[in-house]
């Protein structure tokens, strides 16, 4: 502190050309203003810490709500995406199911024709060997009478 006045009172000596004594009442004025700006400063500072911590706080805070709104759009979206998947995958098993209903109503349809066609031949199969037991029962029976 004595440094400092010292050094005013050269500053003020060779700029303004007045020499003062150390009890000058401009020194006590400067004493008072150097305390009332060290005072400030440690208040400022205390605000500053104050502010920084606030700020430290709220920053937390906004960080874990916004993870927490970030988890909670990831999870809707993982939600509606295996909503959609599952959807997806009941419609492809219903197209692959009718389609092989298809194919098994067609290839039905094809053996119920050949069935039929079978039987078609099974009845002149019968009626032919009917008609070959009576013609041989003919034939023998003209041959024995």
């Amino acid at each position: 502190m004595s440094d400092q006045i010292d050094d005013l009172i050269r500053e003020i000596a060779v700029k303004h050309g007045v020499a003062v004594s150390r009890d000058d009442p401009i020194l006590i004025l400067q004493t008072i203003n150097s305390r009332l700006m060290q005072d400030s400063a440690k208040a400022q500072q205390e605000m500053l810490q104050r502010y920084k911590e606030e700020m430290e706080v709220i920053s937390n805070t906004w960080s874990a709500e916004a993870k927490n709104k970030a988890e909670k759009i990831l999870n809707a979206a993982l939600a509606a995406s295996k909503k959609a998947m599952a959807d997806q995958m009941g419609q492809g098993a219903r197209e692959a199911a009718q389609t092989i209903h298809n194919e098994i109503e067609s290839a039905l349809s094809g053996i119920s024709l050949q069935l039929r066609e079978t039987r078609k031949l099974a009845r002149l199969n019968v009626f032919a060997a009917v008609m070959s037991l009576f013609a041989a029962a003919l034939a023998a029976w003209v041959v024995l009478h």
